[in-house]
């Protein structure tokens, strides 16, 4: 039996052979068109799956808030400011729009399906309409953990488990330089003038401008995640520390500042609002700390697994986690943050990323580990579409008119783009 990756039988893209089945709610599917090999013209069974108990169909516009403003704020990485209504997240509702998952035809993979149209698995990496695949590049060997689009840069970088840091000309497409950095590249940003690595004990920073580079020493273990803010280089790492650097105009270096302890696994997710940093750990407990004084301020405990990635938006930060789980948490009256949603996928969840859609909607791209990428109307949470991958998508970089980049871990880093432009650019 033909199964997709939730173990169900997949159904959207199979023909029904011309035949309508009957109506009645006691008619059974098709065992032999569930394993793809019903032969009978016309077959007296069902050949689509009866909808699920209580299972009903609306409209994406009966999902969504009515006040639904967009991102505001350029920094993507950071996570763009969300100006809604604080309490809009408090009204979703129980039903969403949902689409049926896919599986891609591993045949049509690897060049050679002999179904063609007829086949029963997607012969393409997406679902969704407003949005499409401009290009594949190709060439890392093994998970890429990290997409950098330094701004006003007209080069993107890539970084990888495979040791190495690709150049690639954003014009052509092309691969102009290849590093090989001599350790595992477990995360990256782009700051200013600086491209910033993380790696087992230590940071690199290059300046893209002038060449400079400089090696920060300091860090015990596997870098995982680095952010940037107020002249200040925070550095996520294996140990469960987060060290600090601050950045020295005056001799263009980083001197150490600061070590902020506290969890007790590796810290995996890091990022800057409202004057706080949030740390995501292994430890599966994210901590609030103050960038005044850099003390923690709050731990929260909510998820039940790692906590693989975190977005802050105005008053909203968002995590996810491997417990299936996104998080919406605002901060109370007395300054401390409560969950007020969480989103459930069937999935862990392992990367997070937002940007306006091609009509200045906000959209979330949610990363799961059974290697799809969804995309969900904010703060509906109505989904727009499913992108796929050979493996995990474990980065994803937003770039300038309407291009998003996803690397996964087979080392395919693939560039997209929403498919109409945006009536308004936004100046922010």
């Amino acid at each position: 039996m033909g199964l997709d990756m939730y173990g169900r039988s997949t159904l959207v893209y199979h023909r029904l052979r011309g035949h309508t089945a009957p109506s009645d709610s006691t008619q059974k599917v098709c065992f032999h068109w569930r394993a793809g090999r019903c032969n009978r013209f016309p077959c007296p069974f069902l050949h689509r799956e009866l909808p699920g108990p209580g299972q009903a169909t609306a409209s994406s516009s009966n999902n969504r808030v009515a006040d639904e403003s967009g991102f505001a704020g350029p920094s993507y990485r950071r996570g763009p400011g969300f100006n809604g209504n604080g309490n809009s997240w408090r009204r979703f509702g129980g039903s969403r729009t949902v689409t049926k998952t896919e599986k891609v035809c591993r045949f049509w993979v690897q060049g050679n399906c002999q179904y063609g149209d007829k086949c029963r698995y997607l012969h393409c990496w997406s679902m969704g309409d407003s949005f499409s695949l401009l290009t594949q590049l190709g060439g890392h060997q093994k998970l890429v953990s990290s997409i950098a689009l330094p701004s006003g840069s007209d080069k993107l970088y890539t970084a990888s488990q495979d040791e190495t840091l690709r150049i690639w000309d954003c014009a052509s497409g092309q691969c102009t330089s290849v590093f090989n950095l001599g350790g595992e590249v477990g995360c990256m940003i782009s700051e200013g003038p600086w491209l910033l690595v993380g790696m087992p004990n230590l940071v690199k920073a290059w300046n893209v401008q002038n060449n400079a580079e400089h090696t920060l020493t300091g860090p015990v273990g596997q870098v995982y995640s680095l952010i940037a803010a107020n002249d200040l280089l925070f550095a996520g790492t294996e140990d469960g520390s987060i060290l600090v650097w601050r950045f020295n105009g005056a001799t263009g270096s980083f001197d150490p500042a600061a070590s902020l302890k506290g969890h007790t696994r590796a810290v995996v997710s890091l990022c800057v609002g409202k004057n706080r940093i949030y740390s995501g750990s292994m430890d599966n407990s994210i901590k609030v700390w103050s960038l005044d004084n850099l003390q923690c301020i709050q731990t929260l405990t909510e998820h039940e697994s790692v906590v693989t990635s975190l977005i802050c938006w105005d008053q909203f930060l968002l995590s996810c986690s491997l417990d299936n789980t996104v998080k919406i948490w605002v901060a109370t009256e007395g300054g401390n943050l409560e969950v007020t949603y969480t989103h459930k996928e069937e999935h862990g969840v392992v990367a997070l990323s937002g940007m306006h859609d091609a009509e200045a909607k906000p959209v979330l791209m949610c990363s799961c580990n059974d290697n799809s990428l969804r995309l969900y109307d904010l703060p509906s949470f109505a989904e727009r579409g499913k992108i796929f991958a050979k493996e995990e998508i474990r980065s994803i970089e937003i770039g300038p008119g309407g291009l998003f980049f996803t690397g996964d871990g087979s080392g395919q880093v693939k560039v997209w783009k929403w498919n109409t432009e945006p009536a308004a650019a936004s100046s922010s």
